[in-house]
């Protein structure tokens, strides 16, 4: 039987590279100079470092731009909370990877209300989408593409 898995992943490469890019933003921004601002890649997670919680703000949207021109979905951004000790603010940003018990369930009730002839099974992390015809899964991921679940969603595995 055909069958494709539902997965949200995300490209650490393009995620470091445009870090990277958001590293040289600051170099060359003039409303940086002089300023000790940094982006850091630990973990997953982009780390900020700035002397005000105004630059973080900026830090942000270079950031979220850096990601947009990478193709780095930026809806997967996820900002933790401002930390601040001396003289340094501090801003974690995760990134939403993975597919929820939530969301997975969010996703299987939308097939089912579609009245899709597919079986749907969560997996960990992934949902496994199972059909007899191979246009029934075409029309769930045209389904799933119209839909926002506020994360990007990919299809792997397609068997036949």
């Amino acid at each position: 039987m055909p069958s494709f898995d539902v997965v949200s992943e995300l490209d650490t490469v393009e995620t470091k590279n445009a870090v990277d890019n958001a590293n040289r933003d600051i170099a060359t921004r003039f409303d940086f100079k002089g300023v000790n601002a940094t982006f850091e890649y630990v973990d997953e997670t982009v780390v900020m470092k700035a002397e005000a919680d105004f630059q973080l703000q900026q830090m942000q949207s270079m950031l979220r731009d850096a990601c947009s021109k990478r193709g780095v979905d930026t809806s997967t951004l996820d900002p933790q909370k401002i930390d601040h000790s001396g003289r340094t603010f501090k801003q974690s940003i995760a990134f939403k990877q993975g597919i929820d018990q939530p969301l997975a369930k969010k996703i299987v009730k939308l097939i089912k209300d579609k009245k899709l002839k597919v079986q749907t099974a969560i997996q960990g992390d992934q949902l496994r989408v199972t059909g007899k015809k191979r246009d029934d899964l075409q029309s769930v991921m045209a389904v799933l593409r119209t839909e926002d679940f506020g994360q990007p969603l990919q299809f792997n595995n397609f068997r036949d």
